[in-house]
């Protein structure tokens, strides 16, 4: 048995809205903490770890809003959750915070050997300790204000890069990005930050001139989590 815990603050089932597995039925496992400290984003509920602010399984199931609260659990216990949940997607997205602050390994086998597929979304900026099966989706933070680092051992096991763009200095970083690691052949999406009309313009550009692809967050135009 694997005795291994990670902190825990949403638990919930799904559509996949973003990148290659849009439109799959999918089980969010969302881990609490994160330093990259991103302006634009939208789950900066999950970047500090209160110890005071920890929570039973039960209270993590039954939350019905965004809270810094987190519930500290194995890798038994969250598959027993989900059975307990009756979730029936097959497909389960771990992301944060940055989950891979930590090693996924054990979570990501756990899944595995109970007939999950799995993927992993990340900044990039960490180490991917995962399993060789696992889908890992890089979405590169670049120049947050945390003052983390791309790592190039991040964007070779890349199966994705996912990049949130918004103006031309995004295309550009994203450009010298994938020149710096020697990227050619890994799938690119652009994703327009906010939905924001001028940002969906210069992403749909960018896809048609650089042969990437559109990744528009179909989950936050139809109104589900």
């Amino acid at each position: 048995m694997n005795h291994t815990n990670y902190k825990i603050n949403e638990f919930f089932q799904t559509i996949q809205g973003e990148g290659a597995y849009t439109g799959q039925p999918s089980i969010f496992i969302r881990l609490q903490g994160c330093p990259v400290a991103c302006s634009w984003c939208d789950t900066k509920h999950t970047w500090e770890v209160n110890p005071s602010l920890e929570i039973s399984a039960a209270t993590l199931i039954a939350k019905s809003s965004e809270t810094e609260q987190w519930s500290n659990l194995t890798v038994e216990q969250i598959l027993s959750l989900i059975s307990e949940q009756k979730f029936k997607a097959k497909h389960v997205v771990i992301t944060g915070g940055e989950p891979c602050m930590v090693d996924l390994t054990p979570l990501c086998q756990g899944l595995e050997q109970a007939g999950f597929s799995t993927q992993i979304e990340t900044s990039g900026t960490f180490e991917v300790i995962t399993t060789e099966a696992c889908w890992v989706t890089v979405s590169p933070k670049v120049n947050m204000r945390g003052g983390y680092k791309i790592l190039s051992s991040a964007m070779q096991r890349a199966n994705e890069i996912k990049h949130p763009v918004a103006t031309e200095q995004h295309i550009d970083d994203l450009k010298l990005l994938l020149k710096q690691h020697h990227i050619t052949s890994t799938p690119v999406y652009l994703q327009p930050i906010s939905q924001k009309q001028r940002a969906t313009e210069l992403a749909i550009t960018s896809c048609i001139d650089n042969d990437w692809r559109l990744s528009i967050q179909v989950h936050k135009y139809i109104g589900i989590e």
